[in-house]
């Protein structure tokens, strides 16, 4: 029999247009997803040149015809909220997307802040996560993806997921909360899509035509898209971090041969070095040293933690950190940020002496143990207390490694790979924290933010598309006395941008840690960002969505009297007497002020400055203790402000 005929028949027709044509969608368009209730929706994919595509949904049926680049799209009338359903493609093939709700769709974007997963909170709100059952709360998660040969046309991967308390481990944090806060209000379905990347500064998320505005970085995005020089920057940063750690792993005492390693139990040190932990070895004895460091500290555990499961809780290291307990790997973390919780089986712990050994590694800056930070072991309801004085040793010591091009922080990347392929999507609004990584130049952030905002809605073709934003939060060691501040200034900058129309901003100045970038409590992030969308999104005008926010200023005699929108059931000075506010006089140099409170104004002053000329609340990279807010309960946003100079 000759097969030839019938195999070139099969080739021909798994090559052939109609069976190429498939109609195909995006991965949003797919099991689970949330479409924007009460508003004309429209629904993409691609497939045959000139193919007829036909949705099946409701009853009704809808058409539309590819155009010459294999693309089509359909509108739906706006449909109530509600659910779920199936929608049914039909071209060549039959395509279902189930599981269909419509409610509100939510993009929730910007750097780690916004990434960070209820995962990193589960400490914290063990009861919210228990009862995150809710079908109809749910998140799209869409992968880290930069891309700068243009905008791209589709996501290479995410997927709906509905909340559990098992799922929900997954979701953004912040998104979270927002998200379970409209729904008690509204209970209707809320669709999160979280675009958020660690790291990113506002230029990433610049299309191309919005980095028009701003040359250096357009010129930045042309160099990289370069893939040749790409290419050869990442090979150059991976072999310097691969040579590095090589020489650091060579020189380092604590693998010399001949010796037992450092790790080990039966390892005798005695001629170590007595160290408090937490806190920074360059602040006791060691130095400015970059490299290894071994750290020894021997436990006594009493029997009734023994033969349950157990957890190490070693706060956050600088940078990196390999652990041992009684001589076995326990676990390990690549860099400063995540909180080292080490899970230990049940057979790791002995009654009587326990030896906890920790290696870190520090590329640049001061490494160590990050104080006031929990470092506990846990077993049952039991904890042992893990700070106090440790042993250490110096491993081997090493030039500062430079950072590597993060090329997913570069102009337009994430805007193309990330933002682009949404733009059909129709979306209730979008709620943004970042700002971190442009506090070195926060001159430059108002007009990088309020264009990227525009540059947005320019895109979804909505020029009132609802933009609610995170005013960074309290972070780095408290001042005792009024200082400069670039965190304080990028506050500035997003203070400033509310003059951009159908934008609110959520203050969260009391809700930080000094020693962590990434606070644990997200819960008032997302209420509060929650609030805002109620009164601007949803259309809740009397309601107090803000804390205080200054309004005018006069001039009485030696002292400033401040007036204040959003004062609610009106002003109050949290848990005391007002504190944080400064004045200067025509010599620019800010001093402490005194302040009170009457009626809707804050009048301010101080006795050694005679003729004020300008203001400040708040104004510090950490303002711990700033205590203006409203009667319900939201704090005043930090701010500066000057005397109008009189013209000639």
């Amino acid at each position: 029999m000759n097969l030839i005929p019938k195999i070139l028949l099969v080739a021909t027709v798994l090559l052939s247009p109609a069976a190429r044509a498939q109609v195909r969608l995006p991965r949003l368009v797919s099991d689970g997803m949330v479409l924007q209730r009460d508003a004309k929706v429209t629904l993409w994919g691609w497939a045959a040149k000139g193919e007829k595509v036909a949705l099946a949904f409701r009853g009704k049926t809808y058409t539309a015809t590819t155009g010459p680049d294999g693309k089509w799209s359909l509108a739906l009338p706006a449909q109530p909220a509600g659910g779920p359903y199936t929608l049914a493609f039909t071209a060549s093939n039959r395509l279902e997307v189930k599981d269909v709700l419509f409610g509100d769709v939510w993009v929730c974007s910007g750097q780690s802040n916004m990434e960070l997963p209820m995962a990193r909170v589960k400490d914290r709100y063990p009861a919210v996560i228990a009862d995150a059952a809710n079908p109809r709360i749910r998140q799209f998660d869409a992968p880290t993806t930069y891309v700068f040969k243009g905008p791209q046309a589709d996501l290479p991967g995410g997927r709906w997921t509905a909340a559990t308390p098992q799922s929900v481990l997954q979701f953004s944090a912040v998104g979270y909360f927002f998200a379970k806060e409209l729904y008690a209000t509204y209970k209707v379905p809320i669709g999160l899509v979280r675009i958020a990347v660690g790291g990113s500064p506002a230029e990433a998320w610049l299309s191309p035509e919005g980095l028009k505005s701003f040359p250096t970085y357009q010129q930045r995005a042309a160099q990289v898209r370069d893939s040749a020089y790409v290419a050869q920057v990442k090979q150059q940063d991976q072999q310097r971090a691969t040579a590095w750690h090589a020489q650091l792993r060579r020189q380092d005492q604590g693998y010399a041969k001949g010796q037992l390693p450092w790790s080990a139990v039966d390892y005798n040190a005695a001629g170590w070095k007595n160290i408090t932990v937490p806190g920074y070895w360059a602040d006791q004895g060691l130095g400015p040293v970059n490299g290894v460091v071994w750290f020894r500290r021997e436990l006594d555990v009493p029997a009734s933690m023994v033969g349950q499961p157990a957890r190490l809780d070693l706060g956050t290291i600088v940078d990196a950190d390999s652990v041992y307990l009684n001589g076995k790997f326990v676990g390990t973390t690549s860099y400063q940020y995540p909180p080292r919780k080490y899970e230990l089986p049940a057979t790791v712990l002995k009654a009587g002496k326990n030896v906890l050994v920790v290696r870190v590694i520090n590329s640049t800056g001061r490494g160590g143990f990050v104080p006031d930070k929990q470092y506990v072991l846990r077993a049952g309801s039991q904890t042992l207390d893990l700070s106090g004085k440790w042993q250490y040793q110096l491993g081997a010591k090493a030039e500062p490694l430079a950072p590597p091009t993060f090329f997913n922080y570069e102009p337009g990347g994430l805007f193309n790979g990330m933002v682009a392929p949404l733009l059909p999507y129709a979306v209730k609004g979008v709620i943004w924290y970042q700002g971190e990584s442009n506090t070195k130049k926060p001159e430059e952030y108002q007009p990088l933010f309020s264009t990227m905002i525009t540059d947005w809605r320019q895109h979804w073709q909505r020029p009132e598309l609802p933009f609610l934003y995170v005013q960074l939060a309290n972070f780095m060691p408290a001042k005792n006395q009024p200082t400069e501040s670039s965190w304080a200034a990028l506050r500035e900058a997003q203070r400033q941008t509310l003059a951009v129309p159908h934008t609110a901003m959520a203050v969260a100045t009391d809700v930080g840690e000094w020693n962590d970038i990434h606070p644990l409590n997200k819960k008032a992030v997302g209420q509060r960002l929650a609030l805002a969308a109620r009164k601007l999104a949803y259309g809740e005008k009397k309601l107090v969505a803000s804390g205080p926010s200054l309004q005018a200023m006069q001039v009485q005699g030696n002292k400033l009297v401040l007036r204040f929108a959003d004062v609610g059931g009106g002003l109050q000075a949290k848990g005391g007497p007002l504190t944080h506010f400064a004045v200067a006089g025509p010599d620019k140099k800010y001093v402490w002020a005194q302040a009170r409170i009457e009626g809707s104004t804050v009048v301010v002053w101080n006795d050694a400055v005679a003729a004020p000329v300008a203001v400040r609340y708040a104004w510090a990279d950490n303002p711990q203790g700033a205590n203006l807010y409203n009667k319900e309960g939201l704090p005043a946003s930090p701010f500066q402000a000057a005397v109008p100079v009189a013209t000639p």
